[in-house]
């Protein structure tokens, strides 16, 4: 089945079977808006439940929001994939309200290595974080691997 799949239409199929198991995901409310291979648009709603002792979004909430496009991104290829590494800076504060998305990028990926770009903007416009994500490819597909 897999081999007859165009990249395109493999990246959409191995992203509903994540979805699917995501609980954390869609748990946050986060909407899975766009994905192609090696790329991932991501959406959540910053709600007064989200908020920290400042009144803004909690970095973890933009932090789960940008993993979470990370993770369609690099399973896109339907090779079960994890985080090896990920970092983010902040640079302006979500606010309630607010619509924040991830956009994820493939930078380079190399045997089972991968190097992924994250931008979280506001629905305004406001450049939010920026999120690197460095990803291992382990054992497994999310589609049935027809080798097998």
């Amino acid at each position: 089945m897999t081999e007859t799949l165009s990249p395109e239409a493999l990246a959409r199929a191995a992203a509903e079977v994540m979805w699917a198991a995501d609980r954390a995901t869609r748990g946050l409310g986060i909407t899975l808006d766009a994905i192609g291979p090696g790329r991932a648009t991501l959406s959540l709603t910053v709600t007064e439940a989200m908020t920290n002792g400042h009144g803004t979004c909690h970095g973890g909430f933009i932090f789960a929001l940008a993993d979470s496009a990370f993770a369609f991104a690099c399973n896109s290829y339907n090779q079960r994939t994890v985080a090896h590494m990920a970092s983010i800076t902040f640079l302006a504060p979500g606010r309630p309200g607010m619509k924040l998305t991830a956009e994820a990028r493939e930078i380079s990926r190399q045997g089972r290595n991968g190097i992924y770009d994250i931008r979280v903007s506001a629905d305004d416009g406001t450049h939010v974080a920026e999120f690197r994500g460095h990803s291992r490819t382990v054992k497994g597909t999310h589609l049935p691997d027809p080798s097998q």
